[in-house]
Order: C-alpha cells, then structure tokens, then sequence
C-alpha cells in the first residue's frame, strides 16, 4: 500500500512519456478510495511535489483519465468495497476489485470486512475477483500468520490471485497511524509457512520484496509459483532512484525471474504515479521490447489467467 524507504523526498526532474498509445499494460497495484477516506489533510506526492485530487470521486476520475492515456487494459484496485464496487462498476471488465485487507475480520482502515461465507459469494458473483493488497505488516502480522489463514485457504480454494505487501513504507510509520507496523515483518522470507500450506495459491510480491533483494531471489527461486510486482520502487524516492530501480530489474533478470515480475503503481493518492512508473520502466534500455511487454503486460495475463485481456474490452 505504501512505499518503500527512502533516503530523501526531493521533486523529480524527469517528466513521464508521453505517448499517443501505449502498448497493453495490466497494472497490479492500484488504490481506490471513499469520501470519508478522503477527510483530513493529504500531502502532495513526494517524489514530484503534484498535490493530490480534491477529492475521492476526483482521484478517481483522474486515475481513469491516467489508465486511457497510458492504455492500461487491465487493473487490480483495492480499497473500501463501496469504492471498489464504484470502480468497477464505471468500468467493467477492466477492474479486477479487492478488499484492502487488514487485519482478520477487518480491512486496512478498521472497517469490519464481509464474513467469509459473504467474501465467497462476492468472488463466485465477480464482484471481487483478488485478494491484494494483504497489508498484514501494519496490524503487527506475519503473511504465515495463522489468524489470515481462512482467507487464504478461500483464496486457493477459488483460486483467487493474492498480493501480499513486502518491503517497509514511509519513514515514521509506526508513529504516524500505524502503531503495530514492524519493518521486520515485510521480509519476504515470511511467506515461506503460507507458501508451504498453499502449494496451489497464486500470490505475487508487492514492492518487489525491497529492500530484502536476496530474500526475495531466494523465495522466488525455491517457490516457482510465485510472482512478483514492482509497484512504489517504479517511481518513488529519492536522488537515483530510476537508476536503483534499474538495477533492480537487471537483477531479477540475470537470476532468471522475468517472466514472473508484473508491472504495478500503488498510485496512492496521486495518479500523477503512473506516468512516472510507466516512464520507469520504459527507459531501461538495457531490456529488449519483449522484456518490457512481459513486464507491463504478458507476465500478468498469464499470472491473472485472462490471456488477450485487451482483446476483450
């Protein structure tokens, strides 16, 4: 949900493309939110200085105005179920909804979430179809914690994608509203115990796991089913922090995970986001074209089991 650490915020000097039509892109990690979300004071983005939407009906509008832009065919968008339910209704079949799971029985800002047998209904009926993002790391939880396990057991049982939130977030988390976060509890290493229940779930990384790089080749290496997205390190931080992400992907790729990373924004609240992610991930010249496409595209088709996906709007 949130980004990863660090060093400095400072305002981008680098524009996002501007392209007449991209090529497909799924993204993986998009946020909705509600009026009452909304309330309050929110900051401009950090990495550009762009202050946010007035309000949550215009977040949306603007998030919608960025994905036709950039020709994203496909997302997943997690949040409060109203405002998921509102999304994908404005756009049907090109809103995969999801809860913005929380804790147990909760979602990320303590609503009460539906009973199991309810969640059951709404994925059979499509009204949800992922369960990502799993924000278990700011209710104090390990991803294997067994209090999570019905959902997952749900999950694999529909086979429903799962994302699960790896890595830290902004600096002073745990002072500014989130008490029970823990930087430990984002080590990617703690998927192990889930993963070895669930042979048969379909989860994918968010954050790409960073800082934890090594843990998350290792996880990745050993578990093949596993996925991961790039959202936040795409497009946050600091002074080189577009060269940091490139050798991030130079990594993955020379340990033979490019096939399994999807392209994903975790746009918050500034859509602004995902022209910077998209620009990210264009200027790494060091991929081919095909690299790129796998990347915005073809590895998330395949993970999501939903082929052409643009082929069907």
């Amino acid at each position: 949900m949130l980004a990863f650490l660090f060093a400095g915020l400072v305002s981008s000097s680098s524009s996002p493309l501007a392209q007449a039509q991209h090529s497909p892109i799924i993204d993986v990690h998009l946020h909705a939110y509600s009026a009452a979300d909304w309330r309050g004071a929110v900051p401009p983005n950090p990495a550009t200085g762009v202050p946010p939407p007035a309000s949550a009906a215009e977040h949306m509008r603007q998030t919608f105005a960025a994905m036709d832009r950039y020709n994203i065919v496909a997302a997943i968008v997690s949040g409060p179920l109203d405002a998921v339910e509102e999304w994908r209704i404005a756009a049907p079949g090109r809103i995969l909804a999801s809860p913005l799971f929380g804790s147990p029985g909760a979602d990320a800002s303590g609503r009460p979430l539906p009973t199991l047998d309810r969640l059951r209904s709404l994925y059979r009926g499509g009204e949800l179809a992922a369960m990502a993002e799993i924000t278990a790391q700011y209710e104090g939880l390990s991803p294997s914690d067994l209090a999570l396990e019905p959902y997952f057991a749900l999950a694999e049982e529909l086979d429903v994608p799962v994302g699960i939130h790896t890595g830290t977030s902004f600096p002073g988390t745990p002072y500014r509203g989130s008490p029970r976060f823990r930087v430990a509890l984002g080590n990617p290493l703690l998927l192990e115990d889930l993963l070895v229940r669930h042979p048969k779930l379909r989860v994918f990384i968010m954050h790409g796991g960073e800082p934890w790089r090594r843990e998350t080749l290792a996880l990745m290496q050993m578990y093949e089913q596993v996925y991961m997205d790039v959202a936040v390190i795409d497009w946050i931080g600091g002074p080189g922090s577009r060269s940091r992400f490139h050798d991030f992907l130079r990594e993955m790729f020379a340990a033979g995970l490019g096939k399994r990373i999807m392209f994903g924004t975790d746009q918050m609240r500034w859509p602004d986001a995902i022209g910077m992610a998209i620009d990210f991930v264009d200027s790494a010249e060091f991929l081919s074209p095909e690299q790129k496409q796998d990347i915005f595209h073809d590895n998330a088709a395949r993970f999501l089991r939903r082929g052409s996906i643009e082929a069907k709007q």
